[in-house]
C-alpha cells in the first residue's frame, strides 16, 4: 500500500470525543475531520463498531479515517453501547438498542458545527451490516452507505447457520466476542470508573453462544435486523463490497439483484478484510473508490463513480490447492446488470461417477449411490470465513474425496467461466430423521489436484420443511426427496485439460457441528440428480471489462513495537491407537505497543475441534482467549474458556471467565447448560 503524506485538506484528530444518548449514555469517539471544517462544514461518515477503537482497531483506523478526512469528510469511530471506552452493557449483534443508539449518533453529527447536516454509514463485518440495518431505518441525515463483508440474512447467510446446518465459526465467533467484551474501558481516559464499567461488562454482558443456540431455526431472533425481510425499506445509495475467501459473498448478488436504489458490487480475492488491504491480493485502490462514491452521494458531485459496471468481480484463474495465497491471479470482469444476461444456466447431469456434457442425459435404471461419509470428512476445509488468519483456506481435497460421492466431468475442451451460484439438485433418501449434506465443486488438475471453487450445506430437516429455515420436519427414512443444495457465489476460470468434480458428504466437520448420528445417504440418479453451472459468456456479450483499479494507498498506520512476536498454526492430529483426531487452531498476535497511548496490547486465541473415530458423541470444540492491557504499573487481563458438546438430543455448554487485575483475580464466572437440539 502506498502511503499518502499529502492531503488536499489538513485534517485534526479529536481522539476523545462522548456523544451523549437521551437516556444518559455517553459513546466514545474519535473524529477526524477538515482543519477548516467549522467554516466550511463537510458530510460525516460513521463507523459504528464494538471493536476497541482506541487500541483493537486503531491501526487500521489509522489508515483509512485521515485519508476519507484528508478529502474533505468528517469521519467518526464510535465505539458501541458497552465496548471500548463507551459507557453500557453490550449484550448481543443487532440489539435494538444499538439501531436507536446508531440513529441517534447520526442525528448529533448532523447537528455539529461542523457538519453540513449530510451523513454517510459504512463498515466491514459488523459496521457493514449495522450500516445496512440503520439504511432500512431511514434516519433524516443518511445519504447513502458502503457495507463491506456483511449479509442481508442473519439466519441463512451468517456466523452462526449455513444452510440450516450449525456451523464450527457460531462457537468460534461466539468466543472471540465473549473475549472482546470482557476486555476494561481505558483508565486514561474514563478515569477511575473504569473499574465499574469493566465489572459492569463482565457481570452482564453474558454467554452470547448459550442465545444463538436457542435459535436453531429461522425465527423472529433472526429476522430482526435482517434486511432481506423488506429490501425495499432501503432508500439511498448502497455499495456492497465482499471477497471470495470470504464468508460473504452471496449477499452482494442479493442486494444488486434486490435493491431498487442506485448500487454498485465489488467481489475481489479477498479474505475478510477491506479491499484496500486485500489478502490474497491483489488489494485495490479502494479509499480512492469511496472517496468518488461520497463526492457523489454526499455532495452531489458529477463524478463517473455510477459508470461503472453495477457488478464488479474478480474472475479467478485455477491454482493448485494451498491453505494460504499472497495473490489470486486473474482480472477484472464487469456486468452492467444483475442478474445478468450473460450468465446462463449450463445443464449437466450427473451418473454414478460422471459430470455428463451438457444435453446428454444420465440414463434411467440406475441403482442409488450410497455414502456414509467418515466423521473426519471436512478436517481440510479451512475456516467457513477466512479471516487472514493463514493457513485457514482449503487443501487439496483429494484428502475429503475419499470420504465423499464423488461425479467427475471429462477433461474440458475449452476454457469456462463461472460466474455467481453453482447449484447441485439431488434426489435423494435417507436412513435416519436427521441429517445434513455438504456440497463441493472442485478444480481437478490433470495430475489428481483439486483446489476446492466453491461448496454449500443442506440441513435436510429444512429442506423437509419447506426450505425456508423456519419449519425444519424430520425425515422419513427411505422417503425419496428433492433438494437443491445452492452454492457460494464464485467467480472462477477453468482451464482445457482440467476436470470439474462435484463431491458429496453426510459430514463437514468442523466447519459445520454434524448430525446427531452417522447417516446412510442414497443418490438416486435421474433427470433430478444434476449441477447448474453459472456460465459466463465472453466479452462480447457482456460488454467491455472494467478498468483497473488504482493501487492501493492510504495513510501512514500509527506506530507499533512489536514486544513478543505472535503465532499462527493449525495443526492435524490422528491418534492410531485410540482414534482421536483433533485440529488445533492458534491464532496468537503476540504483545504490540501502541506508541502513541503507551499501551501494550497481548491477545492469544486457540482453538481445538476433536473427534473419536466415528463415535458422533464425542464431537468437542474449546476455545480458550486471553485478552491483556498494560500500561506502566496498571494491568488487566482476561481468559475466557467455551467448551461445546453435543449427543443426540442435546448440546452440551459451559464456560468460564476469570479478570484479573494487576495479576490478581478479581472476577471469575461459570456458565453451563444444556440446549435441546432442534432438527439440527
Amino acid at each position: 500500500m502506498r502511503t499518502v503524506d499529502t492531503l488536499p485538506r489538513s485534517i485534526r484528530e479529536d481522539e476523545y470525543v462522548r456523544v451523549p444518548l437521551t437516556d444518559g449514555t455517553r459513546l466514545a469517539a474519535r473524529i477526524w475531520r477538515p482543519e477548516d471544517s467549522r467554516a466550511h462544514p463537510v458530510p460525516a461518515i460513521l463507523e459504528f463498531i464494538p471493536y476497541r477503537r482506541r487500541d483493537l482497531t486503531a491501526h487500521r483506523d489509522s489508515i483509512h479515517h485521515p485519508y476519507m478526512a484528508g478529502h474533505g469528510y468528517a469521519c467518526v469511530r464510535v465505539d458501541l453501547r458497552g465496548s471500548g471506552d463507551s459507557e453500557g452493557v453490550l449484550q448481543d449483534e443487532y440489539l435494538e438498542q444499538e439501531l436507536q443508539d446508531a440513529e441517534e449518533v447520526l442525528a448529533w453529527l448532523a447537528a455539529q458545527p461542523w457538519c453540513d447536516g449530510t451523513t454517510g454509514m459504512m463498515g466491514i463485518s459488523w459496521g457493514g451490516f449495522n450500516a445496512l440495518q440503520v439504511a432500512a431505518r431511514r434516519p433524516e441525515s443518511l445519504g447513502a452507505i458502503v457495507t463491506a463483508s456483511s449479509t442481508d440474512d442473519r439466519y441463512s447467510d451468517d456466523v452462526h447457520y449455513m444452510g440450516g446446518c450449525l456451523l464450527g465459526d457460531n462457537l468460534s465467533w461466539a468466543s472471540t466476542m465473549f473475549a472482546y467484551n470482557s476486555c476494561p474501558p481505558d483508565p486514561e481516559l474514563v478515569g477511575e470508573r473504569w473499574r465499574q464499567m469493566w465489572h459492569e461488562r463482565l457481570e452482564h454482558s453474558g454467554l452470547w453462544l448459550e442465545t444463538w443456540l436457542r435459535h436453531q431455526r429461522r425465527d423472529d431472533f433472526w429476522k430482526h435486523g435482517s434486511v432481506a425481510e423488506d429490501l425495499g425499506a432501503v432508500e439511498v445509495p448502497v455499495m456492497a463490497v465482499s471477497g471470495w475467501a470470504d464468508g460473504y459473498s452471496n449477499s452482494v448478488f442479493r442486494l444488486l439483484a434486490g435493491l431498487d436504489v442506485p448500487r454498485l458490487g465489488l467481489l475481489g480475492p479477498w479474505s475478510h478484510k477491506y479491499p484496500h488491504l486485500g489478502q490474497p491480493g491483489p488489494a485495490i485502490g479502494f479509499l480512492q473508490e469511496l472517496v468518488r462514491w461520497w463526492d457523489r452521494w454526499l455532495k452531489g458531485a458529477d463524478n463517473d463513480i455510477m459508470a461503472a459496471p453495477m457488478l464488479r468481480a474478480w474472475m479467478q484463474d485455477s491454482v493448485e490447492p494451498s491453505t494460504d495465497y499472497d495473490e489470486r491471479p486473474g482480472r477484472w470482469v464487469g456486468e452492467d446488470t444483475w442478474p445478468s444476461p450473460s450468465i446462463e444456466a449450463a445443464v449437466h447431469d450427473l451418473a454414478p461417477g460422471r459430470i455428463l456434457d451438457q444435453g446428454q442425459r444420465s440414463e434411467p435404471g440406475h441403482a442409488p449411490l450410497t455414502l456414509s461419509s467418515p466423521l473426519s470428512t471436512g478436517q481440510y476445509a479451512g475456516k467457513w470465513c477466512s479471516y487472514n488468519a493463514p493457513p485457514d483456506l482449503p487443501y487439496d481435497q483429494r484428502e475429503e474425496d475419499g470420504g465423499s460421492m464423488v461425479f467427475d466431468s471429462g477433461p474440458l475442451t475449452e476454457r469456462l467461466e463461472i460466474l455467481g451460484s453453482p447449484v447441485v439438485d439431488l434426489e435423494l433418501s435417507v436412513d435416519r430423521p436427521d441429517a445434513m449434506v455438504a456440497v463441493r465443486l472442485s478444480d481437478v488438475f490433470p495430475d489428481g489436484q483439486a483446489t476446492r471453487v466453491t461448496y454449500g450445506l443442506l440441513n435436510l430437516t429444512h429442506a423437509a420443511g419447506g426450505a425456508d429455515h423456519e419449519h425444519p420436519r424430520k425425515l422419513e427414512p427411505g422417503r425419496r426427496y428433492r433438494v437443491s443444495v445452492s452454492l457460494n457465489g464464485i467467480a472462477q476460470a477453468f482451464p482445457p485439460g482440467h476436470r470439474i468434480r462435484v463431491a458429496v458428504s453426510t459430514s463437514y466437520w468442523p466447519l459445520a457441528w454434524p448430525s446427531p448420528e452417522p447417516v446412510m445417504l442414497s443418490v438416486h440418479p435421474g433427470p433430478h440428480t444434476r449441477v447448474l453451472l453459472p456460465k459466463r459468456s465472453g466479452p462480447e456479450a457482456s460488454g467491455p471489462e472494467p478498468a483497473a483499479f488504482d493501487e492501493p494507498e492510504g495513510t501512514a498506520p500509527i506506530a507499533t513495537t512489536t514486544l513478543a512476536p505472535g503465532e499462527q498454526r493449525w495443526d492435524l492430529s490422528h491418534d492410531l491407537v485410540h482414534y482421536r483426531s483433533s485440529l488445533n487452531v492458534v491464532k496468537d498476535l503476540g504483545t504490540v505497543r501502541l506508541e502513541d497511548i503507551g499501551l501494550d496490547l497481548t491477545r492469544r486465541a486457540v482453538e481445538d475441534y476433536s473427534w473419536v473415530a466415528n463415535d458422533y458423541d464425542s464431537v468437542r470444540g474449546e476455545t480458550v482467549w486471553t485478552m491483556g492491557f498494560r500500561r506502566g504499573d496498571w494491568s488487566a487481563e482476561t481468559t475466557t474458556r467455551t467448551v461445546l458438546t453435543s449427543t443426540a438430543t442435546h448440546f452440551h455448554l459451559h464456560a468460564t471467565l476469570d479478570a484479573y487485575e494487576g495479576g490478581e483475580r478479581v472476577s471469575s464466572k461459570i456458565y453451563s447448560s444444556k440446549i435441546p437440539r432442534d432438527h439440527v
